[in-house]
């Protein structure tokens, strides 16, 4: 198959998880025998066409514009560009959309040029926020029921993101197809073949007889962090002290909340607020890191948790969203209710009190990473999806009346 890809975001260019995703992803649909053209945008310092791992990426220029939805209309009218010069020296047998903010290209490419659309929603607006309130929540949300609306088939992250979309976007759940998010061979290794002074580094955050309790993502509301920081005072007092909280990650002005909140709470000594780590930092941080913590409001799948599965720490979650799809309380990590700092508290004492266990967590979580979670497998399920929408557009057509 030729495959049309539309995404704002592709390495170098990193704004969330969108960009490791489709950078992973489709190097296994090429493995599989696809052609993939990959639209984006411009990135300063690398070439605007290249074939990575198999992918021709195409970055296209946008024009700043002071307002952010004006700069959203110059992106998509940048991708109809390219993509129509593209059809005209190619065919495509479909086209594969990631998120709203490239809705109004791929519907318009759609309509225009009769090909099936397939739509990967990677959260809702609704879901976010937890309801509509602003204008600008209405027009993302009515651009995420437009691009639901127009796909042949819509992708989702996990059971919970399938449902969220019935009843948040009115898409039918019989539109919405299951593939989870995975991680790349390479990423779940790269802490594995790292030499470093392990006590000289981990000296940065902590002292020798103290354990280490982390969180690492964006530095936001709906991530919980302040449940973090609620939760520590119990956790320091069943512990004697022996432990530090390393939050990592960067979001300057909510960052200035929470270390208030550290400082109100007496914990300025015990968290330590790192900023953005790079991720060479990050994998070293983890081999020498006691437990991952992600206590988020709202959680369509969550990656990080994947990630501290790859780099061996036990994984403390909340109950949200896809997280429990994710982490398998119990077996692959502890999952903790949603918003409650002392079951937040509980979950990571029983990392931290009980060591054993957390060796069989990391063990449980291995075996999750190669068989649930590992792109090949990912990959295979997405054709499926392409096959599917080919299968369905041609029995409609062979079925149709000739005139």
């Amino acid at each position: 198959m030729n495959i049309l890809v539309l995404t704002w975001e592709f390495p170098p260019r990193i704004i969330g998880g969108i960009s490791r995703h489709v950078a992973e992803l489709y190097p296994e649909l090429v493995k599989l025998g696809h052609n993939i053209n990959l639209i984006t945008v411009q990135v300063g310092g690398v070439s605007d066409y290249e074939i990575v791992e198999g992918i021709t990426v195409h970055r296209v220029p946008v024009v700043g514009d002071a307002d952010f939805f004006g700069w959203v209309k110059n992106m998509n009218e940048s991708m109809v560009t390219c993509a129509t010069k593209l059809l005209g020296e190619h065919s495509f047998d479909l086209i594969h959309a990631h998120d709203w903010l490239v809705s109004e290209a791929a519907t318009h490419l759609r309509q225009q040029y009769h090909l099936p659309l397939v739509a990967t929603i990677h959260a809702t607006e609704y879901g976010r926020y937890n309801g509509i309130h602003t204008n600008m929540q209405r027009y993302i949300h009515d651009q995420e029921v437009f691009l639901a609306a127009e796909a042949q088939r819509v992708i989702v992250c996990t059971k919970y993101m399938q449902s969220e979309l019935e009843r948040a976007l009115n898409c039918h759940a019989t539109k919405v197809d299951i593939v989870y998010n995975g991680l790349s061979l390479e990423r779940a290794t790269r802490s594995q073949h790292m030499d470093f002074d392990r006590a000289m580094f981990r000296s940065q955050f902590a002292e020798p007889d103290e354990q280490i309790v982390y969180y690492v993502g964006r530095l936001t509301h709906e991530k919980g962090i302040f449940l973090l920081l609620n939760a520590a005072p119990k956790v320091v007092a069943e512990t004697n002290g022996k432990v530090k909280f390393v939050i990592i990650g960067s979001g300057d002005a909510y960052s200035i909340l929470l270390q208030r909140q550290a400082w109100d709470l007496g914990l300025s000594h015990r968290v330590l607020f790192t900023g953005f780590m790079s991720d060479e930092d990050l994998s070293k941080f983890q081999t020498i890191a006691d437990c991952a913590v992600f206590p988020s409001l709202y959680e369509p799948f969550g990656i990080v948790a994947l990630e501290s599965f790859a780099a061996k720490v036990p994984v403390v979650v909340s109950d949200t969203g896809g997280m429990p799809e994710v982490v398998r309380d119990g077996l692959t990590g502890i999952v903790t209710k949603v918003n409650n700092s002392d079951s937040l508290a509980e979950g990571i004492l029983e990392v931290l009190q009980n060591p054993e266990n957390g060796k069989k967590l990391i063990e449980n979580a291995q075996f999750d990473l190669k068989e649930r979670f590992a792109w090949p497998r990912l990959a295979k399920q997405t054709e499926n999806v392409y096959q599917n929408v080919l299968a369905q557009i041609e029995q409609i057509v062979v079925g149709r009346p000739s005139a």
